[in-house]
Formats: structure tokens, C-alpha cells, sequence
């Protein structure tokens, strides 16, 4: 299916490495130009040379976005290389485990400015583009928001935010076309879960007893995946799809896992 992202520029948060990384990769592929907002212009530059060296074009942009000026920034810098956005895809964010005991005020902060802040500041500042484009925006979330984790407070609450947002802006813009969607993760390995995983007593065993708890195929959903589900909700394919939390997750939420 031709998803018509040809010459559209996307910006992606956290697009240098897991699933964001995984996003431009099948937006570059299906001819959009996926502009990387990242921490790092190396990492970022790296994915973007990938990218070109499979024929593809793409753009980066250094950003610290736990800095609220960071996000005006970036959206700029676009603004004067492309002259437009045609989408936004809020990616970027890490579970840092800030728990209810163990936490604390600056702590719980910082990671509401790690995970969910800058998810409204990059909307914020990218309106006026996405409004002369009629983009949409594509927040990825997780889990955590409906399940539950344990130990996590902070990211978990973030992750309400992202589901709370999607359907706020999905009604709020309704009036200049824009959809707004978002992907509800459940287990994909990237590098931060693999961090995360060997931080665990027994890394190997817990990732065995997670992985045959996934309903479809006993296995971790893939960032492509992910991104594949990403372009679609991008792409004028899904036109009439909007303010919808799509869990791309093999059923782990939803399916007994008894199964």
C-alpha cells in the first residue's frame, strides 16, 4: 500500500535509537523525510546517514527536551530548513522507575519533563505548521498507564498524560483536520528495555517469563512494528482515524494470558 508520505516532513522525538529509531527508518522507506530530535547530534546524525545510505533522506535536530525552550527550538530549526511539518510523532522518554516510596518531589518532576512535558510543547509549538499542513500527530505510549508496573509512579503517570492529551488535542483540532492518535507499547525490546531488563535479579529468567506471556507468537512486539502501525496513522490512509489509543502489543493488555 503506497501510504502517500512522499517529500512529508515528520518530526520524531527520541529518533536515534529503539522505537523512534525504528519510525524514521519506515518513514524514510516510504519517502517521507524524518527530521530526528535528539540528545545526542552524533547518535542522531548516525541514523540519519543510515538512512541515506539506503536511499532515503532524513534530517536531525540536537535538542535537550527536558528544557522547555528545547522544543520551540527544534521545531524552528526545522521551520528554516523545510518551511513545513507534516507531522509529529511524540516519542522520546525513558521509565525511570520514580516510585511512590522510594521518590520524590524534584524526582517526580523531572521525570514528568523526561516523559510528558515536551510531548505538549513540541504539539504546541508545531500547531501553526501541522494547522497549514493538516498533519497529524502520532503520541507512542505504554502500558503502564492501564496496568500497572510497580515502582514507577512517575512514568506511569506520564503515560496517562500521553492517553489524556491524545483525546484532548483529537477534539481540540478537529476543527483544522489534524488527527491525533496514539500507540500503546507493551513489551518491545529496545536498548532502554534491555537496560532495564539486566537491571533485574535473574534477567534471563524474568524475559522468558514475560515473552511467553505475550498472547500472539510468545514474542516481543518489534520497533518496526510499531513504526509500521506509526506511518499508517501519518499517512492519509487513515484518514477518518481519530483521538484513538492503538495497542500494538501482541494482545498482552487485552487477551487472557492464560492463553
Amino acid at each position: 500500500m503506497d501510504l502517500q508520505l512522499q517529500h512529508k516532513v515528520i518530526a520524531v522525538t527520541g529518533g536515534a535509537k529503539g522505537i523512534g529509531e525504528g519510525i524514521a527508518r519506515v518513514l524514510a522507506r516510504e519517502g517521507a523525510i524524518p527530521v530526528i530530535i535528539g540528545r545526542k547530534a552524533a547518535d542522531n546524525q548516525k541514523v540519519v546517514d543510515a538512512i541515506k545510505a539506503s536511499g532515503g533522506n532524513a534530517w536531525q535536530v540536537e535538542a535537550e527536551l527536558t528544557d522547555p525552550a528545547a522544543s520551540k527550538n527544534a521545531v524552528d530549526a526545522i521551520l528554516k530548513e523545510f518551511g513545513r511539518i507534516d507531522g509529529l510523532v511524540n516519542n522520546a522518554g525513558v521509565n525511570d522507575g520514580v516510585s511512590l516510596e522510594q521518590g520524590s518531589y524534584d524526582a517526580f518532576v523531572a521525570s514528568l519533563h523526561k516523559n510528558l512535558v515536551h510531548y505538549y510543547l513540541m504539539a504546541h509549538h508545531a500547531l501553526p505548521a501541522l494547522k497549514a499542513s493538516k498533519g497529524a500527530i502520532v503520541n507512542i505510549s505504554s502500558k503502564t498507564a492501564e496496568t500497572g508496573q510497580g515502582g514507577t509512579s512517575a512514568y506511569a503517570a506520564s503515560n496517562g498524560g500521553r492517553n489524556a492529551l491524545t483525546r484532548e488535542w483529537a477534539v481540540e483540532l478537529l476543527p483544522y483536520g489534524i488527527r491525533v492518535n496514539a500507540i500503546i507499547v507493551a513489551e518491545c525490546y529496545t536498548p532502554l528495555y534491555e537496560t532495564w531488563i539486566n537491571s533485574l535479579p535473574n534477567p534471563e529468567e524474568k524475559l522468558a517469563n514475560i515473552v511467553k506471556r505475550i498472547p500472539l507468537g510468545n514474542r516481543m512486539t518489534t520497533a518496526e512494528e510499531i513504526a509500521n502501525t506509526t506511518a499508517f496513522l501519518l499517512s492519509e490512509r487513515s484518514s477518518h482515524t481519530t483521538g484513538q489509543l492503538i495497542h500494538v502489543d501482541g494482545g498482552y493488555v487485552h487477551l487472557d494470558r492464560s492463553l
